[in-house]
């Protein structure tokens, strides 16, 4: 016999319901004595109950006359299931999964069949037309018309990528094993839950698993944001973090390579420390005594980091996010290019959209980063503390790449990123409802007075390559102020 499932106590009730005083079907549920051999009449009962708000519940073994639990023979048991789960899967579109359960009801062994509802519908027979399509009504099965259709539609929604299950179904014991429940706990600042089945309660409630009784299902953003080991997931053990170390400025000679194998919300503390143990450093003296420190902002890094992981295409197979650390600069990349309507030139301050919602939302709640378009925003104002060059960004169809680089003087920067750096400056300067002008960019520049002459020159150019514009054409080109092209 089944172990209880969460759903079984939810059709003992429709079920106790339905049979007091005078017997009678209600939408949630249908009697059935017996396997019936219409094959269509089948399905359309399927289409139904995936239609229907909740989803519903065939209970085989109750006679359908008299509403009488006269049992099931545990012989048609394994038949009747299979034949269900044949035509779910095989006769409608989109395709439904049924779950079962065999229990005692009034000293009979009935057989539960679980129909959820389907987040994509109208459920409709396979190679049909959606008005193909089958509902619940007055205790009965009958075809959908079409205002009843137009409604499903227009309340139909695709689950997203994160929802989707990503394991078999587990045992609480495993599930609980599977992912770092004290780790999430953690980042949340919130107790750990005493019970196993209330931290699955409260597992499913934060979208990582699908919860079913004594288990369940972990979902992909439940594996991807808390496993405690992603190479048992297959499809995800290809989107663990890669962090590789060259020697020089190009890829000739690998010093070494390190692949991450946690979910990406638990390990990311341990991503970060491993990257400032690696990365250069350089001395300073703080209260006269010369201390390590990082030639890259850590708040850069960390922003990068998490930017690389929360907007990836995770429809990309074999490609996962990528941190490279070279002599002179580190790229960190992620599969997927900018989604539509996205340019590089906006991309500092703008409003924040991602393909990953649930992660992106999650990454917010555990305060690894923020979702309020400041990522980059922060990341080039302290680009600008440390005094090194404008931070590039590489859009291509299928990847998208952030560089950040190692310090520059201005005489060693290129035309086009002095012209780079002028422009990312006028957006800070705008983004805080101010302006740019020759002094706050020789501050940026990190250069003195004498060469104020060198500045104007590189917002000459500036206005010439169309980054930047004057913001009041009667001012003085000495005085003058400046805001981004687009402003």
């Amino acid at each position: 016999m089944d172990e209880p499932k969460t759903w079984v106590r939810q059709a003992f009730t429709i079920l106790e319901s339905s049979l007091s005083l005078i017997p009678v079907e209600p939408n949630e549920m249908d009697w059935k004595s017996g396997l019936s051999p219409n094959r269509d009449r089948l399905t359309e009962h399927l289409s139904a109950f995936a239609n229907l708000n909740g989803g519903g519940f065939v209970v085989y073994g109750i006679d359908q006359v008299t509403g009488t639990p006269q049992g099931i023979p545990s012989i048609d048991v394994e038949r009747i299931v299979n034949q269900l789960a044949n035509l779910g899967r095989d006769t409608l579109e989109p395709p439904i999964s049924i779950d079962n359960a065999v229990v005692e009801y009034r000293g009979a062994l009935l057989l539960l069949i679980r129909i959820p509802e389907q987040a994509v519908k109208p459920v409709h027979k396979r190679g049909k037309s959606i008005e193909e399509a089958w509902v619940r009504s007055g205790g009965s099965t009958r075809r959908a018309s079409r205002q009843e259709i137009g409604a499903m539609l227009m309340n139909s929604r695709v689950p997203c990528w994160e929802e989707l299950r990503a394991s078999p179904r587990m045992t609480t014991k495993e599930a609980l094993a599977a992912l770092d429940v004290p780790a999430v706990c953690r980042l949340l600042g919130r107790p750990e839950p005493t019970e196993p089945q209330e931290a699955m309660n409260w597992l499913a409630d934060e979208t990582m698993v699908e919860s079913d009784g004594d288990g369940g299902y972990l979902t992909r953003f439940g594996v991807i944001a808390a496993a405690r080991d992603l190479r048992p997931y297959e499809g995800l053990k290809r989107k663990c973090i890669r962090v590789v170390r060259y020697t020089g400025p190009n890829k000739v000679l690998t010093t070494d390579e390190v692949v991450g194998q946690k979910g990406y919300a638990i390990g990311f503390e341990g991503l970060i420390h491993h990257l400032k143990a690696i990365l250069p450093h350089s001395e300073v003296i703080r209260e006269a005594l010369r201390v390590q420190t990082s030639v890259y902002p850590e708040i850069a890094i960390r922003e990068l980091a998490a930017n690389a992981f929360i907007h990836q295409d995770f429809s990309i197979s074999g490609a996962g996010p990528m941190i490279e650390i070279f002599d002179d600069r580190i790229e960190f990349t992620n599969p997927g290019g900018l989604l539509p309507g996205k340019v590089v030139d906006r991309l500092i301050g703008t409003t924040p959209e991602s393909r990953n919602e649930l992660l992106a939302s999650a990454f917010r709640r555990y305060r690894i980063c923020e979702e309020r378009g400041s990522g980059f925003q922060k990341v080039v104002t302290a680009i600008e503390l440390f005094g090194l060059p404008p931070i590039a960004f590489h859009a291509e169809h299928n990847a998208f790449t952030v560089v950040l680089r190692a310090p520059l003087g201005f005489s060693d920067m290129s035309p086009a990123d002095r012209i780079e750096a002028c422009y990312q400056h006028a957006v800070l300067r705008y983004l805080a409802n101010s302006t740019m002008t020759n002094t706050t960019l020789r501050e940026r520049l990190k250069v003195n007075e004498r060469q104020r002459t060198q500045v104007s020159n590189v917002i000459a150019d500036a206005v010439e390559a169309g980054r930047i514009k004057r913001k009041d054409q009667s001012m003085g080109r000495k005085f003058a102020e400046y805001v981004p092209y687009w402003a």
